[in-house]
């Protein structure tokens, strides 16, 4: 049997920053992935011609883990394309066609109204479960839009765009999701936006964790799926589906909450794993990439939370042997309701948002059916955030849990699984070291 100081679960950006801070630390690392390729849920693959972001995509400057994990490796950052069209539905599902500039006035006041209590609610980002969150964790998004009054007009704008952040129907994410994101920028909405869905990675997530898997100086053993985790005096026995046996005397788990499952651990896992697994967390949607005939200026539309597809972009415009087109991205708020083989019902969903298109491809990863992930990114249901977020931080015996679902300031995001990798590494070598 072979024996390691550490098994790391995961090769994703948390497994992949916890095994290099272990390694460099001086412990011999073991770094299993049931995938053959590291990443987790970031995945760049080359599709309808061109490489295309399956997962996470976007990051930013004011996100600290992911910014220094750019410079150390010498990424860059690239703008997606400003819109210079905007589509949305109105408050009688009908369609509405404007300007950036006149979208964003129709939304201006809903948004602030919807995190206008921000900084009582979240003093900090990085301490998200400090503060008045406390009270209103019990709240969802669409218990915050029916309390605003807002416009009928203003307010189907406002739920589209949040609908669009958080993946899910509004009734069914917590009023702490949009706090924390706007917490994490300092109490700017605007911010906020941009953060979350405006600047790429040039050369893509593939290259990025690769350049991050070559600083791991232990081995990272693709294809290997762990079935079980069994704890004793000594540490762990970690056994795979192939059935090798690896002793360790530290196990990193970086499964996300709703994936976690899918590993027996003996003795089992902590009540809170347990509850939130069964619970689910919110995120329930999907992101899909479209083929689209022609070359046409860039937009950005809004659908409802009622919609399949909740937001649609347009990323690229290409030509090939078949003649001009564009590459949409979109995003609904219930995977089910979105199959890329079905292009007569993708062309449905793409006329309520934004008619006028000619849609002939289309491809997705249904994360939510993904055994290894079973979501999108992170949003908590009412309640779960206060009530679970700092028991999911803590060490089971010799099993540690690294995930963006279990991080601090940017829970969900690429820079939620690095600082969980971060602050997993530190615990476990503290708790090795003699």
């Amino acid at each position: 049997m072979q024996s390691v100081d550490v098994v790391v679960i995961g090769a994703g950006f948390a497994g992949l920053t916890a095994a290099r801070e272990l390694g460099r630390s001086g412990f011999e690392v073991l770094t299993l992935e049931a995938r053959d390729r590291v990443g987790g849920r970031t995945w760049t693959e080359h599709r309808l011609g061109h490489e295309l972001e399956l997962g996470a995509n976007w990051v930013h400057w004011v996100q600290p883990h992911v910014w220094a994990e750019m410079s150390r490796t010498g990424r860059e950052m690239i703008r997606s394309p400003r819109a210079e069209e905007a589509y949305w539905r109105g408050a009688d599902g009908s369609a509405r066609q404007g300007t950036l500039e006149e979208f964003m006035a129709l939304i201006e006041e809903g948004q602030q109204l919807v995190i206008d209590d921000v900084r009582e609610a979240m003093p900090r980002g990085d301490q998200p479960t400090v503060g008045a969150i406390q009270e209103l964790d019990a709240l969802s998004i669409q218990d915050r839009f029916d309390a605003l009054g807002l416009d009928p007009e203003a307010r189907a704008a406002n739920e589209s765009v949040w609908v669009g952040h958080v993946n899910a129907p509004l009734d069914q994410v917590g009023l702490s999701s949009a706090l924390r994101w706007v917490a994490a920028t300092g109490g700017h909405w605007q911010l906020m936006h941009e953060a979350s869905s405006t600047y790429r990675v040039v050369g893509g997530m593939r290259e990025f964790t690769a350049e991050i898997a070559r600083q791991v100086p232990g081995e990272i053993r693709l294809g290997t799926t762990v079935v079980s985790v069994a704890q004793d005096a000594d540490g762990a026995v970690v056994e795979t589906a192939d059935g090798t046996r690896i002793r360790a005397r530290r196990v990193v788990s970086t499964l996300p909450v709703n994936a976690i499952r899918g590993i027996a651990f003996s003795p089992a896992l902590p009540e809170v794993w347990e509850r939130q697994a069964a619970e689910t967390v919110a995120s329930q949607g999907t992101k899909v990439w479209l083929r689209a005939e022609g070359h046409m200026p860039r937009f950005f539309a809004y659908g409802t939370q009622h919609d399949a597809l909740s937001v649609l972009k347009a990323e690229f415009s290409l030509s090939d042997e078949q003649g001009d087109y564009t590459l949409l991205v979109g995003f609904g708020p219930e995977h089910a309701r979105v199959d890329p083989e079905d292009l007569a019902s993708l062309q449905a969903a793409v006329d309520a948002v934004r008619p006028g298109l000619r849609i002939t491809a289309a491809t997705a990863h249904d994360w939510m059916t993904d055994p290894l992930s079973r979501n999108t990114w992170m949003t908590h249901r009412p309640g779960q955030l206060t009530r679970d977020l700092t028991e999911l931080q803590e060490p089971s015996g010799a099993v540690h849990f690294a995930t963006t679902d279990n991080a601090n300031l940017w829970g969900g995001f690429i820079d939620g699984a690095i600082e969980s990798g971060l602050r997993e590494a530190r615990r476990v070598a503290e708790s090795l070291r003699p």
